[in-house]
C-alpha cells in the first residue's frame, strides 16, 4: 500500500469570502472525491483541518501501489490542483510514503474472506 501526504493552506476568510473552509469541504466532496474514486488502485482519502484558524490542511490518500498513485499524478492531479486553486494558497506540498501498517488493509482482507 502507498500513501500521498498533501499539505496545504486555505485562503484566509475575508469579508467577501467568509467561509473558505466550507467551500474547501464542498470542493473535496463534489469535485475531488469523484475524481479519486475513478482512479485505479485508489483506496481512501482522509482530510484533516487544523482547529482554531482552520487554514492548515493535510490530506492523505491511500493507494494499492505506488504505480497507481503515480498514474493519478500524471493524469487527474492537474485537474485537482485547478479545483483547489480557488480555496488554497499556493501549490500543495506532496510527500509520498510506503504504508508500513494499516487497519484498512486488515479490514479489506477480512471483508474479502
Amino acid at each position: 500500500m502507498f500513501a500521498r501526504h498533501v499539505s496545504m493552506h486555505l485562503k484566509p476568510n475575508t469579508r467577501l469570502k467568509p467561509n473558505t473552509r466550507a467551500e474547501f469541504t464542498q470542493t473535496i466532496e463534489n469535485e475531488i472525491l469523484p475524481l479519486l474514486r475513478k482512479q485505479h488502485g485508489f483506496q481512501d482519502e482522509i482530510v484533516f483541518v487544523a482547529p482554531g484558524s482552520g487554514t492548515e490542511v493535510v490530506a492523505i490518500s491511500l493507494w494499492d501501489k505506488k504505480e497507481d498513485a503515480e498514474a493519478y499524478l500524471r493524469g487527474s492531479y492537474p485537474e485537482v490542483l485547478k479545483a483547489l486553486a480557488k480555496v488554497v494558497n499556493g501549490t500543495p506540498e506532496v510527500r509520498n510514503f510506503e504504508v508500513a501498517n494499516s487497519t484498512l488493509q486488515k479490514t479489506a482482507a477480512r471483508v474479502a474472506a
